[in-house]
């Protein structure tokens, strides 16, 4: 065993085996912990043994004939109990991803910088790093931990066909979120947040229904026999719904989350959603309160770099849900039958509507076809008998 080990294992990274720095005790583990076990457990060795060797588990389980637990050497007074398998180890190890941003990212793209110390919001405190020049500096660390959490819950909304309300009126920010929101197909409110878009949102809807019957009037032609006047008042009344609701006349629907930028500016729409228990996935600056956010990301929400890049590696997140949603659906379409029409068996078929009356009709009109050529046999028959 030990030959095996030192020959694919330890070989290629360049280390000898030896009892005194790569094994530990031998030592059997418990029926309940690991069941499948056998006697043989690697211990931590100098440097980096156990990441390697886990690492080279992780990409060719084939190593070995038989399933290895890798261990850290036993500590004082420890119980294996603490120990976790391979398979759960790994397991773990594949639900930490790649993280979507870099600490050097956020910081080339000024995300780090805070408000003015003196306008701080205390319940920001655990997103502050330090206070510089009168300046807090935002901790990128915690940021980018946020940042992975909002890009996921975003991956697993566009996975399931829902959709993402982005709000940004600011000036800075309403260029970048039109065109990344557009680009993935979610709605966006880039002017001002009309009361009531999510808690009257009937209302709002009868409003996009209003533009959409002005556009068949053009196209209708019934435009074009209205007076010069009228036709004024309506290209008006067209380009003030356009430009406030234009962006979210494809949604028929309450959106299943808000992205926000600057939850300060954005307030009203940040209540309504809460009001309404929409999840609020937001860009907090120092200056905000975080309390009703359910996704914090703290950074800078006033530099159009730093508002830019957070937003793009979002819509990524969206772009990777809807990418998996179309595979999805296409395997399911690939997966169903050809016969897919065909009724399912102990399943019983609906008849049609009025299929007895015209089954019977059809039987009338066969028997009196057949009427007239039972009539003209008889005379003949009667003229055999004779």
């Amino acid at each position: 065993y030990q030959e095996n080990v030192q020959e694919r294992v330890f070989a290629p990274l360049g280390m000898a085996h030896s009892s005194s720095t790569t094994f530990g005790d031998v030592t059997s583990v418990p029926e309940g912990k690991a069941g499948y076990m056998k006697e043989y457990q690697i211990a931590r060795g100098a440097g980096d043994l156990h990441s390697n060797v886990l690492d080279l588990l992780k990409f060719n389980r084939a190593f070995f004939q038989e399933k290895i637990v890798v261990v850290a050497k036993k500590p004082a007074g420890s119980s294996l109990s603490s120990y976790l398998p391979i398979d759960e180890e790994l397991k773990k190890q594949k639900i930490k991803t790649m993280p979507r941003t870099t600490f050097q990212e956020l910081l080339d793209n000024g995300c780090h910088f805070g408000h003015l110390a003196r306008k701080w919001n205390p319940k920001m405190a655990p997103y502050i790093f330090i206070e510089k020049n009168g300046i807090h500096i935002i901790d990128l660390h915690k940021s980018i931990v946020k940042i992975d959490e909002a890009a996921n819950v975003l991956k697993q909304l566009a996975r399931s066909g829902r959709r993402v309300l982005f709000v940004a009126t600011k000036k800075q920010a309403k260029d970048i979120v039109a065109e990344k929101a557009a680009a993935v197909g979610m709605p966006y409110v880039t002017e001002r947040w009309a009361g009531g878009m999510l808690t009257n949102f009937p209302t709002i809807r009868k409003a996009v229904k209003k533009m959409n019957t002005i556009d068949k009037m053009k196209e209708d032609g019934t435009y074009d026999t209205l007076a010069k006047r009228e036709r004024l008042q309506i290209d008006r009344q067209r380009a003030k719904l356009e430009k406030n609701l234009g962006s979210i006349k494809d949604m028929n629907r309450l959106p299943s989350a808000l992205f926000v930028i600057d939850v300060q500016k954005e307030a009203n729409a940040v209540k309504e959603a809460v009001r309404l228990n929409i999840p609020v996935i937001a860009m907090v600056d120092t200056c905000c309160d975080p309390t009703p956010i359910d996704y914090v990301i703290p950074a800078n929400d006033d530099a159009a770099k730093s508002i830019s890049y957070i937003v793009d590696v979002c819509c990524a997140a969206i772009q990777e849900g809807l990418e998996e949603r179309k595979l999805e659906k296409d395997k399911a379409t690939e997966s169903v039958p050809e016969e897919a029409d065909a009724a399912p068996a102990g399943v019983k078929l609906r008849s049609r509507k009025n299929a007895g009356s015209k089954l019977a009709a059809a039987k009338e009109a066969a028997v009196e076809a057949a009427a007239p050529e039972a009539v003209a046999e008889a005379p003949a028959a009667e003229e055999k008998a004779e």
